[in-house]
């Protein structure tokens, strides 16, 4: 048993590390909340189908890092990569259309086979809303604004930058695949192999290639803004004027891109240097067309999602669990769990140790950040009293047994 060790990709979550990763995810549904957000919570596995049919089937997370296996029954499931295509799912097999506008978040653990590295694990958590059912730029607004609320509520708010693009509507992206692939092609021999291969299938993934002689090339590449349509432009317009005005800054990037075809209009990342090469902490944009894709009525969407193990490295300052009481009984212990327990039924986060000296114990107190410790040794129980020490002035007194939960708690 001692050479049992976690799967590469995965990490245990001690209470500390629990602590910080619960605090991010409290803080993002609390600001949710205040923006008429609910919580679903979809199965952590799906039919493969679900994300393939999303995500694309060229794309590096369905070719290559999705954990899919076949179920007693034959079945081919996948353990979700990301949250969106379970959410869409949900909307169409519950038949939710007649709820519309419906405003989603989720949390919860997602699964990729990919090189474990700082604040990316294969098994890692994320957080995310979706905002289905408008169409108008409010929507693109008020979603990116609720992610700017989360960050800034978790003090992170100077140490991330927006990016923000628009990706136009259908003639816009059509215009400009055409003028991408009329750039790249004479330049083909010189892309990666990967690049080469995304040319033919889907062209504007080559700008999000990691490889250096592709960056090079895409540099001079032409942007999406030379070829939108004057209803895309528009779109776009009132989007970063709404940013503008409820005062979140932004940086527009022109080569910021989603892929697939059901994207459109708004892309948007938050970026951060604090955790040293530029990294992505939130990401999400406009997906008109992903429910009709998989199979269900037209229905406009925009969402994103955050990484929790990224977020929780970069925030300091996690609020204090609340202060236990502890109880230090010197003889019969049956006393102090009655008394540990009526405290917990009263409120109190109530801390008994099992064993030990008064020494130890006191130590095993101070280790807990008591407020208080109540000593049952077993002259003050024949009278009916405890003491009650003040961890924090270092005084003691003795009490009625009777009033120790009065006095705590009133």
């Amino acid at each position: 048993m001692s050479g049992l060790q976690p799967v590469r990709g995965t990490h245990d979550l001690l209470p500390e590390d629990s602590r910080r990763h619960r605090h991010v995810e409290d803080t993002a549904f609390a600001v949710a909340r205040r923006y008429g957000y609910g919580e679903i919570v979809t199965p952590i596995f799906e039919f493969t189908e679900v994300f393939s049919r999303t995500l694309g089937e060229t794309s590096d997370v369905v070719t290559k890092e999705m954990y899919t296996f076949q179920d007693r029954s034959g079945e081919s499931i996948t353990l979700r990569p990301e949250g969106t295509a379970g959410v869409a799912r949900a909307f169409i097999s519950g038949g939710l259309t007649q709820s519309l506008p419906l405003k989603l978040f989720y949390r919860g653990p997602m699964f990729r086979h990919e090189r474990p590295q700082k604040g990316r694990q294969r098994q890692f958590h994320q957080v995310g809303c979706e905002l289905l059912g408008v169409e108008t730029p409010q929507a693109d607004i008020e979603v990116i604004s609720m992610g700017w609320r989360i960050l800034a509520a978790l003090g992170l708010g100077d140490k991330v930058q927006l990016e923000i693009n628009t990706l136009g509507d259908a003639e816009s992206r059509a215009a400009y695949r055409a003028a991408l692939v009329s750039y790249l092609e004479p330049m083909r021999m010189a892309l990666s192999e990967e690049s080469q291969a995304r040319l033919d299938k889907n062209p504007l993934r080559v700008l999000d290639s990691k490889d250096e002689e592709d960056k090079r090339i895409v540099a001079g590449a032409p942007v999406i803004g030379d070829c939108l349509t004057p209803a895309a432009r528009d779109f776009f317009d009132q989007v970063t004027q709404g940013l503008t005005a409820m005062g979140i800054p932004f940086v527009v990037n022109p080569k910021l891109v989603r892929g697939l075809d059901y994207y459109c209009h708004t892309a948007f990342e938050f970026t951060t240097t604090a955790l040293g090469a530029q990294g992505t902490v939130l990401a999400g944009g406009r997906y008109d067309g992903l429910i009709g894709q998989m199979g269900g009525p037209a229905t406009p969407g925009i969402g994103w999602a955050a990484g929790v193990e990224r977020l929780s490295m970069l925030v300091q300052g996690v609020p204090d669990l609340d202060r236990p009481v502890s109880i230090v009984p010197m003889g019969d212990v049956v006393p102090a769990l009655v008394l540990a327990d009526k405290l917990r039924a009263a409120g109190l986060s109530v801390d008994l140790g099992f064993s030990g000296n008064m020494k130890k114990r006191m130590a095993r107190a101070a280790k807990a950040n008591a407020r208080y410790a109540i000593i049952l040794g077993e002259d003050e129980m024949a009278r009916g009293a405890v003491t009650l020490r003040d961890l924090d002035a270092g005084s003691q007194e003795e009490i009625p047994l009777a009033q120790v939960e009065a006095r705590l708690v009133g």
